[in-house]
């Protein structure tokens, strides 16, 4: 219904009087089509970063993450910018709170 709408107001004004279309009707597509752009493909990935940023904040001693090169673990110790993992019995690493790319449900 839009595009039809769209279509005819763009037809009656290019026919008016033989006149070139206004330069807002000449920007008018490259304007709809950043808008799209805006609500395909950045709103979603700033949806998904905020969430990811809430769920490092979130970061408590005994959850079980994945890392981003693929270890799994159980979070022994929480600072700003490191957190320790338990891997496997008596082994511990660190690694930047940047790293975790998902925590697992219990």
């Amino acid at each position: 219904m839009f595009a039809s709408v769209l279509a005819t107001f763009l037809m009656a004004s290019s026919s008016e009087g033989g006149e070139a279309p206004s330069a807002l009707m000449q920007l008018f597509p490259f304007i709809l089509m950043a808008v799209i752009f805006y609500f395909l493909l950045f709103a979603p990935e700033r949806k998904k970063r905020k969430k990811t940023q809430e769920m490092l904040a979130a970061l408590r001693n005994g959850d079980k993450v994945v890392t981003s090169g693929g270890l799994h673990g159980k979070v022994v110790g929480v600072t700003d910018q490191i957190i320790q993992l338990r891997i496997a019995d008596g082994v511990k690493i660190e690694v930047s709170r940047s790293a975790v790319s998902s925590k697992l449900s219990d």
